[in-house]
């Protein structure tokens, strides 16, 4: 056998990995979904290869949260919770539970899902929660029989906890051993967390299969009537996100508490939003989004190197209204009705997800699989919708940056810390019965 030979599968395999996962993973949404429209419920067959990636999705699911978090909480110390962590956080928190709400209320609206019977998989019996059960459900009776049983709600309100207990400690201590073992700590934490990211890019090469094999036994057995329902889907969390984006960042944010231009805010954000729906990760596109904040919007350093990339970790409003909807999605698919006490857990479960949610591509898959899980809806759902993950995706990753770059903007406002007088707001009509404050250089 010649060398040329021998090196064509090496040549194939690279040329293969070139091109981008979800690109990858679309083409098998649209190749699974053809072969179980051709093979019918024979393709039925292929289904433990699709159950497999969905129970790979699982497994990371709470160690995800618990690095992720805890890599999240070291930046929150407390010395940096005063004005600016505050304002920063609690806008985070305020858009994105404004996010959530949308999502739920677009979903409500235009029940997308209703009138297709899927019967990929079976909603867990349960009687919804009331509002108290769900509030006591946050905090646990056991830390560590939370993680093993998969209480996300739980993990998450214990990490939480411990990782701003561990800043306290670092910040105060003056034992050096004690300072040392803090920061070794943390640095396990970064190291797990980016071993995490290696499995995640694993399983998701592996969703090539998973998703092939989990469109073709379920178009095979639910026929392609089902598949209709999924541009209804792309089309209401577009609808949510435009909503969101107009109302909450140009409408409150930029006109009301800026008193600015949404237009000049849009040119001084448009390169980190044309990135952004590009490479669809919130982190990646985190240097053009510091470019923007500091060359066009003119907000200072010293708000823009805190919130931008605290930004990049726990503010998904994107997600958020696409979770929202998307679990909606799934319960009339399987014919489930949402209670009060459901739609409060999805929108508690949405919230504070988001934190532990890597921005980066795919996590979205994983998000969804834990809003499945806290409602007890059928994890089948996450492969029918995967094939979309690349639309969904690029819209709400656009959505978190233009957010990022909101939130920073007010509180540059209200910290004196960005100049309205020059960058993209020189050029747009000045507020009215407003003096811009300029930032210290």
């Amino acid at each position: 056998m010649s060398t040329t030979d021998e090196s064509l599968p090496r040549r194939v395999w690279t040329r293969y990995r070139s091109i981008p996962i979800i690109y990858r993973i679309a083409v098998a949404f649209v190749i699974g979904t053809a072969v179980g429209a051709f093979v019918g419920e024979r393709a039925a067959v292929l289904s433990p290869l699709g159950d497999l990636f969905l129970r790979l999705l699982e497994m990371l699911i709470v160690p995800l949260i618990v690095f992720t978090l805890l890599g999240g909480m070291r930046k929150l110390t407390p010395s940096r919770l005063g004005k600016v962590g505050g304002l920063t956080v609690a806008l985070y928190a305020a858009t994105t539970t404004i996010a959530a709400a949308i999502g739920l209320a677009v979903a409500n609206l235009f029940d997308p899902g209703a009138g297709v019977e899927f019967t990929g998989g079976e909603a867990q019996e349960a009687e919804p929660p009331t509002v108290s059960e769900v509030v006591l459900g946050i905090v646990p009776e056991n830390p560590l029989a939370a993680m093993v049983e998969g209480d996300i709600l739980g993990t998450i309100f214990v990490v939480v906890v411990f990782g701003l207990a561990l800043t306290m400690v670092r910040e105060s201590t003056t034992e050096e051993p004690v300072a040392d073992a803090i920061d070794g700590f943390f640095a396990f934490v970064d190291a797990g967390t980016r071993a995490l990211f290696k499995i995640v890019w694993g399983v998701m090469e592996y969703g090539v299969i998973g998703v092939f094999a989990l469109m073709a036994a379920s178009i095979g057995t639910e026929g392609l009537g089902t598949i209709v329902q999924l541009g209804a889907l792309v089309a209401v969390i577009a609808v949510g996100i435009a909503i969101h984006m107009t109302v909450t960042y140009l409408g409150v944010m930029t006109i009301g508490i800026l008193g600015q231009s949404p237009l000049a805010f849009l040119r001084g954000a448009k390169d980190a939003m044309v990135t952004a729906f590009t490479i669809r990760s919130s982190s990646g596109t985190l240097p053009v989004t510091i470019a923007d904040a500091e060359e066009n919007l003119r907000i200072d350093e010293s708000i823009y190197g805190f919130g931008l990339p605290l930004g990049a970790t726990i503010n998904m409003d994107g997600a958020a209204i696409r979770q929202a909807v998307t679990a909606v999605f799934a319960a009339n698919m399987v014919g489930v009705s949402l209670g009060l006490g459901d739609q409060v857990l999805i929108l508690a479960t949405v919230i504070l997800i988001s934190i532990g949610t890597a921005g980066v591509p795919g996590a979205g898959l994983i998000m969804l699989t834990v809003i499945l899980n806290a409602v007890g809806l059928p994890l089948e759902i996450v492969g029918f919708v995967a094939g979309v993950d690349p639309i969904l995706g690029r819209i709400a990753t656009t959505n978190n940056v233009t957010g990022d770059l909101a939130v920073a903007s007010v509180v540059g406002k209200w910290t004196d810390a960005i100049d309205l007088s020059s960058g993209v707001w020189a050029d747009a009509p000045a507020p009215s019965g407003d003096e811009s404050v300029t930032a210290d250089d």
